[in-house]
């Protein structure tokens, strides 16, 4: 029994020094001119998704959270939690509070409904979108699990890649990306999208 037990823990540290590994190649990848300048890509599309096992959501955001004050960083980070950036558009539409009521009357599948007809891409982009662009800067995407189903990820680079073509973009994601599909949690039903880069296997 001891030595399943130890067996247990041993793969879980494993584990956990694969994601810190893996979060400390993406700190450094972001700062490379190549990364920055969006060199080595086979379009012009500078878009990268960084997967991890959702079990390791807490782990991510800590890294983030570090990422978000670290003053030595060689490049200018501006994260963008989509969860926050979906609260902010309610809160400017004055309906966060009617939200629960709603939910409560009439069920979420209605509720989602008419938050989906009444918050698309253009809210999250109006948000997102700052002035000036500035050489050196990233975009990361945080929140994609938590903003999930109010937001497809797959739909929102398709509509922000125009805003952001001087700008690389990388996606924090929860989930699988082969190239092809993006796949939530590891679990939900594969989106199609092409345009973006798996980063750090």
């Amino acid at each position: 029994m001891s030595d399943k037990v130890n067996f247990g823990v041993a793969e879980r540290e494993g584990g956990l020094g694969r994601i810190k590994e893996r979060l400390d190649k993406v700190r450094a990848l972001i700062q490379e001119p190549e990364f920055l300048e969006g060199k080595g890509l086979s379009n012009e599309v500078n878009i990268r998704i960084f997967c991890y096992e959702p079990e390791n959501e807490m782990l991510v955001r800590h890294f983030v959270n570090q990422m978000e004050t670290d003053q030595s960083l060689d490049c200018h980070l501006k994260i963008c939690n989509l969860y926050k950036t979906f609260l902010s558009i309610c809160d400017d539409m004055d309906i966060t509070d009617a939200i629960p009521d709603m939910e409560e009357a009439d069920g979420s599948v209605y509720l989602l409904e008419q938050l989906n007809f009444a918050i698309g891409n253009g809210e999250f982009i109006d948000k997102i979108q700052y002035e000036p662009h500035e050489p050196g800067d990233v975009l990361m995407l945080t929140g994609v699990g938590e903003v999930f189903p109010f937001m497809r990820i797959h739909t929102l680079l398709e509509a922000l890649q125009p805003y952001f073509s001087d700008v690389p973009i990388l996606v924090m994601y929860p989930g699988e990306f082969d190239g092809r599909q993006l796949k939530l949690f590891n679990r939900l039903t594969p989106n199609d999208y092409y345009r973006a880069f798996n980063v750090i296997e």
